[in-house]
């Protein structure tokens, strides 16, 4: 489930033959200049309406910690995103707090509930992801991990995903620690797509990964065209532009 971050990304990629897209954070921010954690959730919730709207795939927003530190706010929150026609949503246990960067357990389970409880109550059942974030926060602690993942199976999420998960020994005892679907975060020299469905995992993203070898590939052009003054970039550019074409054509 890659991560587009605007709707011609997001059309391009469904073109590619994706079944599902997931928004970005990140990938988001950087499209309106800013870095990641600066979208108000408005903003977030109008993005992945725009998205949703634009493509033929089922569109899983995220939400990160679901603007709000309480549950009755994360609750308006998943509100919203079925309000803005998406398939799924995650919420994540990250507080933006500097000092006290991961909820209490029992607070982020109530999160959790809250979120779920919205979710799928109505006649459409909204794809909770529940993300335990402290093995990217500065909390490498497995043990911890489980055990929040554990609390959020039993709050009502439908998947699981914990970024920050490397090794394939440590992705094995997660899938089998719990009963729902284990999400992935793919990172460079991680396991294969194929060495991690056979661990089991369910699903992989890519994050911001793809909006960034995108700019790269916009830095990279502007470099040439500032330092040697050259247009190799044009030929670079004719596999986009063709892709782009095939991605919007009429049916």
């Amino acid at each position: 489930m890659p991560n587009p971050w605007d709707i011609g990304s997001a059309k391009l990629l469904e073109s590619l033959g994706f079944l599902a897209l997931a928004t970005t954070s990140g990938g988001f921010a950087a499209s309106l200049g800013r870095p990641d954690g600066s979208v108000s959730r408005d903003e977030a919730i109008t993005h992945g309406e725009a998205v949703a709207s634009a493509v033929n795939v089922p569109v899983s927003a995220d939400l990160e910690n679901g603007f709000a530190d309480d549950p009755d706010g994360v609750a308006a929150t998943i509100a919203l995103a079925l309000g803005a026609g998406l398939a799924g949503c995650s919420v994540e246990d990250f507080s933006k707090n500097a000092d006290n960067p991961i909820y209490d357990i029992g607070l982020a389970r109530d999160r959790v509930a809250a979120a779920a409880e919205v979710a799928h109550r109505g006649p459409v059942h909204l794809v909770l992801t529940a993300r335990a974030e402290n093995l990217i926060r500065g909390r490498p602690d497995l043990d911890d991990t489980i055990a929040r993942l554990q609390a959020y199976q039993e709050a009502g999420a439908d998947v699981l995903f914990a970024p920050g998960l490397v090794d394939l020994d440590d992705i094995r005892r997660v899938v089998s620690s719990v009963d729902r679907p284990v999400n992935v975060l793919v990172r460079p020299d991680d396991p294969t797509v194929s060495e991690l469905a056979e661990v089991g995992v369910a699903r992989i993203s890519v994050g911001s990964a793809f909006a960034w070898a995108a700019l790269a590939g916009l830095v990279e052009a502007a470099q040439e065209l500032l330092g040697p003054g050259t247009y190799g970039y044009w030929e670079r550019s004719a596999v986009g532009r063709a892709a782009v074409r095939s991605a919007i054509a009429p049916a």
